[in-house]
């Protein structure tokens, strides 16, 4: 007969072989993960995402530990040896992030042009640097179906350019139109926004900060205005300031996208591709619209109707 000394060293041991089989997703995370959270500014968007994104990895994975800085604190020394991953909040930080890192990198708000742009740098510097984003800008197809939903009579889409943010042009409906034109100057910004007004239904607003400054996004506003052309924002304080609505991605939206995106890096170390923001909401001014004379329907319905022609995901 065994003695007991020997049944119960077999019970701890089967113990041990027991906890490991039945805890697998806390073996992934027994060691601490390390990501360093690093913003442009501390303008309310960027905090937002910080917030969120915070609360995100705390109800997927104990044990992530966040260490959050801002573009103007310069990549502290030592950075690089601490972290297991760098979450890059906005172009600044993209940016930086590339000239001080080779950590790997998830870029949130930055632009799919201008994080096309980051990656050919990348190549020459860190050309083995994991990198992957969740874009700033929707993708067309639920921009261009967005408009036929709130705007099914405005048929002919103009869209400003410039030479340092190139864009791929969709393929458009067969009852849509495109009317794209690349601004080559500042000095000529508003002869070639009031040349698109003047043959377009509605102006699309595309992520290009050459364009879209802070200096010239009230006068492009009040010319549109002028024109009668509404203009379809990215973000809802286009759609606070004069636009007559938009799609775009909360802070709060893109952290519960990307908390799914670390935790999947945490597990695997391998970082999913560069993607479009996933969930999105609807913003319409509706003292715009009464201005302009159209009539639209509430954001739930517009919302249905993108959902019904599969331009909703």
């Amino acid at each position: 007969m065994p003695s007991l000394c020997f049944i119960n060293r077999l019970i701890a041991r089967l113990g041990t072989v027991l906890l490991f089989f039945a805890c697998p997703a806390s073996m992934v995370y027994a060691q601490s993960f390390n990501v360093t959270l690093l913003l442009s500014d501390s303008t309310p968007p960027y905090r937002q995402f910080s917030a969120a994104l915070k609360k995100a990895l705390g109800e997927k994975t104990p044990n992530i530990n966040i260490i959050e800085l801002q573009a103007e604190e310069h990549l502290q020394p030592g950075l690089n040896g601490k972290a297991d991953l760098i979450v890059a909040v906005g172009l600044k930080a993209g940016e930086l992030v590339m000239a001080k890192s080779d950590v790997p990198v998830l870029g949130i708000m930055i632009p799919k042009a201008s994080f096309g742009m980051l990656l050919e740098k990348q190549a020459l510097r860190h050309p083995r640097q994991p990198m992957s984003a969740i874009y700033l800008d929707q993708p067309w197809d639920r921009q261009l179906n967005f408009i036929q939903a709130a705007l099914p009579n405005h048929r002919i889409v103009g869209v400003l350019y410039s030479p340092d943010t190139p864009i791929v042009l969709p393929r458009l409906p067969q009852e849509m139109s495109l009317n794209a034109k690349s601004v080559r100057s500042a000095e000529t910004l508003f002869d070639a926004l009031e040349n698109i007004l003047s043959s377009s239904d509605v102006l699309l607003v595309v992520p290009d900060s050459e364009i879209y400054s802070s200096n010239n996004v009230r006068n492009i506003l009040l010319t549109s205005y002028r024109y009668k052309v509404p203009l379809i924002g990215i973000s809802q304080a286009y759609v606070s300031a004069g636009a007559l609505g938009a799609i775009f991605s909360t802070p709060e939206q893109l952290a519960e996208q990307a908390g799914g995106m670390i935790a999947h890096f945490a597990g695997s170390r391998q970082l999913p591709e560069p993607q479009h923001p996933v969930s999105f909401s609807v913003a319409l001014n509706p003292q715009v619209a009464r201005s302009l004379g159209i009539r639209l329907n509430t954001p739930e319905v517009i919302r249905e109707r993108m959902d019904k022609s599969g331009g909703g995901r």
